[in-house]
């Protein structure tokens, strides 16, 4: 009993250590990229921990640039990308978990196969559509093409076909419509993995940088990453500012994991349910 003991202590202080370390490792760079911000330009390379002088030069710039619009048309690209995919991917995984039609395991074969396509290959015919739309310099030509993703649809649908037939079964007893069963039933019992799937798309659209490059050109549709890949020029680059910008760039997502911390690992634990 004695060595029992023992060896979980010494594993407990093995985990204890290690997860320590781990830590480190993550948490060191936010606080480099943090106090480096607070430093004059000349001094951001200087590798000191804690900085000879402190200055809000960064984030005076940061204001001046015009960053509030960029934030804020982030933060609206990424929630309403973020609501809608939701919404239909739940619908989607629904009808391919729990209605049977003709073509239906085709349908869903094809779309998983999507998985397995990169956005490379898409970009240059997904700009022509978006362009033939006249969704160009526009928040539609960054929210829409967004949206649908195989992704959401299969976890949703692994998820609803672990409910129980029986539920849906009380439920057609009561007299419930098809759609009162999905907004009833699997919406309310689908919530841990609806907020993991809400943290990953949130925080996908709120670091995307390539597709919002390519559609819009205009400065006012900006978004949060494109608006920090700016400040680099041939000349003189404020890397102050840059690091001022992307400190409050890992906010929502930091704010988003603490919040939602305990529904994001229940949705992880179910995601492998077949």
């Amino acid at each position: 009993m004695n060595k029992n003991k023992v060896f979980a202590a010494v594993t407990n202080g093995y985990k204890f250590i290690f997860a320590l370390v781990f830590a480190f490792l993550i948490l060191f760079p936010i606080y480099v990229m943090v106090i480096s911000s607070f430093k004059p330009n000349a001094q951001v390379f200087d590798l000191k921990l804690i900085p000879r002088l402190f200055s809000i030069e960064a984030y005076i710039y940061v204001i001046k640039a015009n960053f509030t619009r960029f934030f804020l048309n982030s933060l609206f690209i990424s929630a309403t990308v973020t609501v809608v995919a939701l919404v239909f991917h739940s619908m989607s995984g629904y009808t391919l978990a729990r209605v049977s039609f003709p073509g239906k395991q085709i349908i869903f074969i094809w779309i998983l196969s999507t998985l397995m396509i990169p956005f490379a290959v898409i970009m240059i015919p997904l700009f022509i559509l978006v362009k033939q739309f006249g969704w160009l310099n526009s928040y539609a030509g960054v929210i829409i093409p967004a949206i649908p993703h195989a992704y959401g649809i299969f976890l949703f649908r692994q998820f609803f076909l672990a409910i129980p037939k029986d539920l849906e079964d009380a439920a057609v007893i009561d007299g419930c419509s098809l759609f009162q069963i999905f907004y009833r039933i699997f919406v309310p019992l689908s919530k841990p993995i609806t907020m993991m799937l809400a943290v990953a798309f949130f925080i996908a659209n709120w670091n995307n940088y390539l597709w919002p490059l390519i559609v819009n050109h205009d400065r006012d549709l900006w978004v949060l990453q494109v608006a920090i890949a700016s400040f680099v020029s041939r000349n003189d680059t404020p890397w102050n500012a840059m690091l001022a910008a992307s400190f409050f760039a890992t906010i929502p997502s930091i704010v988003m994991f603490f919040v939602l911390q305990k529904s994001l690992v229940e949705g992880i634990k179910m995601s492998g349910i077949k």
